[in-house]
């Protein structure tokens, strides 16, 4: 091959890793709305009991939506909040280190990090597996809760999927 054949073929696998990386980016925000929507849900929510208490009709079943809508916000919000770097950094201490070293940290802590999420993304499809087989269900509502889990397993694979795209930027791979 020449060299021209291969670096047309470089281009042409960045063009397709920067399409993937443009839906990734894309589902990480859709994610992070559905999360914003659970939030404001469980506000009104939370108000609307409050205020209904005061007449002596409180909803039953706030505290078990709340739960759910809980766990949806936690789960959904993860990959556009790591995409927006909106997590806790540990700067006082890579702030010291070369850059060299700090691109050791990110390379490392990115690997690290893509393999933690993709253990949880199974161990949250295992939980919703056996969460539908054994029928498990809110108490009041009978809302089923597989989905959730299922759900949330989704977002640690998009998380995992986000955590590769930091880890290419930083290789300079691909443009942030």
């Amino acid at each position: 091959m020449s060299r021209g054949n291969i670096a047309l073929i470089q281009r042409g696998t960045l063009e397709r890793m920067k399409k993937i990386f443009d839906t990734i980016k894309a589902l990480s925000r859709i994610m992070y709305w559905i999360a914003a929507v659970a939030i404001v849900s469980i506000v009104i929510l939370t108000v609307c009991d409050v205020i209904l208490r005061r007449f002596r009709m409180p909803i039953a079943y706030t505290y078990e939506m709340v739960m759910v809508l809980g766990a949806i916000a936690i789960g959904f919000s993860v990959p556009q909040t790591t995409l927006d770097k909106g997590h806790v950094l540990m700067d006082f201490m890579t702030g010291k280190v070369s850059e060299r070293w700090q691109k050791i940290l990110h390379i490392t802590t990115r690997c690290l990090g893509g393999g933690m999420f993709a253990l949880f993304s199974w161990r949250m499809f295992v939980l919703g597996s056996s969460l539908k087989r054994a029928g498990e269900v809110t108490p009041i509502l009978q809302i089923p809760i597989h989905p959730v889990a299922f759900g949330i397993g989704v977002c640690f694979v998009v998380e995992c999927l986000v955590l590769l795209y930091g880890l290419f930027s930083q290789l300079g791979e691909v443009e942030a």
